[in-house]
């Protein structure tokens, strides 16, 4: 999906002037010269002092710009103070101003340097989303977590500027569509996009990746974008620092609950947030930039999320649980996926599983697959596909995807968990991949990276999202449960408020004892998995597998029940919309029917491994 700038030209009321005129000699650090005509303007629908460097024959430009006749060619370059001055190379600006300077000469036309720094933002903001891109944010999430635009450059005065000396229709040398639109919205006649060069260093590789990616600039970078960046030492959180980060968002969670459940996504303030503090890539490997953590940091981030929202703890578990999936995958596949920076979002599903068809180079697929939980948020989608007896996993873009607004549901209703199709899309070859290869400790990722979570069989992982979300769910329950006694008059009862009735003290001790048993159960599970991380191939035993799978079931059932029993003892106006206890209640009583807490399938599988029986189901499906 191609996000525009968020700024909407507006036509201006007074037409600008030219201020002053004067002729000055450029030369540049490799010797290139040119002569410009510098002007200013008054008038400019901004007030601030942007400039125009008339380049080349470019009076016989205006003379020849007609239909029949070369138009222009014509540059908005956006100050930048590090990249034009000092030479910076987190960006391309510094050699773009070059180019530009040279094309225009060439031919004739205007470079308008447009004071607008960081893509509007200002220089100061600019080097704090900086610091911002060094934890892993692109930039234009950098922008969002600072709470600006992510463009917020205004283009009305380049179109006055323009207009000022006669040029209507024009050439523009620039590989952003925004640029274009804005100008056509103006009334500048844009008769070509004349693309810039690539500029490409070890600096700026994902920097152009992002914009390529996310503003669809028309760049084509070479094979270095897959260069590897490591994060330093000091730069990776340790596993309280995560999660005093993960427990600082909370707070702006139940704010946003409502929100999110009304528009059926997370909001995009809430992903900037959460990608600011780095959550997106704590599973992801080293070598791309993220911090390998494990399984025990990976669920309790899940779980203080869900004491905040639902929906968002589901999202972002799964969103999470895919980078590490992608992190699996052969190398040609990763460089593509990685290139944009460390932690690439994708949705998974296999709700049922596609069909496809071997054909030179790849496959076609086709189908419809539902569940996607994450999607609106995704540049990837994983799709499970079947071919002959093979189960493959395809990964595509979702712009090659049709997305179905289908996801109108009681609970989890912000999670936004749409359905996916297509028709014959071809899947190139290095972007398929054997499921069972795909799914076990010795996956083509194991043979790349050495972080220790790589080795993990991938239905460990698979099984954890819908209790620690429960789990989360209950406690925040059982402290709203709390809050409302302590104030609240029950009618027909001779108490000042339901905490001093024996009765509702025996209820909230019910309720606390259930969150406990959830939680207990939720922490052997954790301890049973992360005993087996450590061996060599990773592997569980069937009763191991067994014991974890039963803790799991039954710590969200006693999640459920506890929050079962704060309903019935909170009176009837907790069922209003605005309240969070029925929030809570909808979205756990969905989560109960998620495959990993449904309990007959789970009662039934448990024991036939603690008995020593065997599974009559494949373990990679239990």
């Amino acid at each position: 999906m191609t996000v525009m700038s968020e700024t909407v030209a507006r036509p201006f009321e007074q037409p600008a002037a030219v201020r002053s005129q004067v002729t000055v000699p450029l030369r540049f650090p490799d010797g290139f010269t040119a002569t410009a005509e510098i002007m200013t303007f008054h008038g400019l629908a901004d007030g601030k002092e942007h400039l125009l460097l008339a380049l080349g024959e470019w009076e016989q430009t205006l003379l020849d710009q007609g239909a029949e006749g070369t138009a222009p060619l014509v540059r908005l370059h956006s100050e930048c103070l590090t990249g034009d001055v000092f030479g910076s190379e987190r960006c391309d600006c510094g050699p773009q101003l070059r180019e530009a300077v040279e094309e225009i000469a060439a031919v004739g036309g205007f470079l308008l340097y447009v004071r607008q720094e960081g893509r509007g933002i200002g220089l100061y903001s600019k080097l704090d989303a900086y610091a911002l891109q060094d934890t892993g944010l692109d930039t234009y999430e950098a922008n969002v977590a600072l709470g600006r635009g992510e463009d917020e450059r205004d283009y009305s005065a380049a179109a006055q500027m323009l207009g000022a000396l006669g040029a209507g229709r024009i050439r523009l040398l620039t590989n952003n569509p925004d640029k274009v639109a804005q100008l056509t919205a103006l009334g500048v006649d844009v008769s070509e996009q004349v693309p810039t060069g690539v500029h490409l260093s070890e600096a700026n590789h994902r920097y152009l990746a992002a914009k390529r990616s996310h503003t669809a600039h028309t760049i084509d970078l070479p094979a270095e974008i897959h260069s590897r960046e490591t994060l330093p030492a000091e730069i990776i959180p340790s596993h309280d620092e995560l999660l005093a980060r993960v427990d600082a968002l909370v707070p702006r969670l139940r704010e946003r609950a409502a929100e999110t459940e009304e528009i059926r996504r997370i909001p995009e303030a809430t992903m900037a947030e959460l990608k600011a503090a780095g959550v997106f890539q704590m599973l992801a490997p080293k070598a791309v930039g993220g911090f390998g953590m494990g399984l025990e940091t990976y669920v309790e981030v899940v779980r203080r999320l869900a004491q905040g929202c639902v929906s968002t703890a589901w999202s972002v578990g799964h969103l999470v649980e895919h980078v590490w999936m992608l992190a699996r995958w052969p190398q040609e596949a990763q460089d593509q996926v990685f290139a944009t920076g460390p932690a690439p979002l994708a949705a998974a599903t296999g709700a049922p599983p596609g069909k496809a068809e071997k054909v030179p180079g790849g496959y076609t697929v086709a189908g419809r697959w539902s569940f996607a939980s994450g999607i609106m948020h995704s540049e990837w989608a994983l799709l499970a596909v079947q071919h002959g007896d093979v189960r493959l996993q395809c990964l595509v873009p979702v712009s090659d995807l049709e997305l179905l607004d289908v996801w109108h549901t009681a609970g989890l209703r912000g999670t936004g968990s749409n359905d996916l199709r297509t028709e014959n899309l071809f899947v190139p070859a290095h972007r398929a991949l054997e499921w069972n290869l795909l799914a076990a400790a010795d996956n083509p990722g194991s043979r790349i990276h050495p972080d220790p979570n790589i080795h993990i069989p991938m239905a460990t992982f698979l099984n954890m999202v819908a209790p620690a979300a429960a789990l989360g769910a209950a406690e925040h329950a059982l402290e709203v449960f709390q809050d409302l006694m302590m104030v609240r008059k029950v009618k027909q009862t001779t108490q000042a408020r339901q905490a001093d009735s024996p009765l509702a003290q025996a209820r909230f001790s019910q309720a606390y004892g259930q969150v406990a048993t959830a939680r207990l159960h939720w922490q052997e599970a954790v301890r049973v998995v992360a005993a087996s991380n450590g061996r060599r191939p990773v592997a569980f035993t069937d009763e191991e597998r067994a014991r974890y799978r039963l803790s799991l079931g039954l710590s969200g059932a006693a999640s459920a029940e506890a929050v079962r029993l704060i309903l019935t003892a909170s009176g009837g106006s907790v069922h209003r919309l605005t309240h969070p206890l029925q929030r809570i209640q909808r979205d756990v009583n969905v989560l109960l029917n998620h495959a990993s807490l449904t309990m007959d399938p789970i009662l039934e599988q448990a024991g036939r491994g603690l008995l020593d029986l065997g599974f009559s189901i494949p373990a990679g499906q239990f």
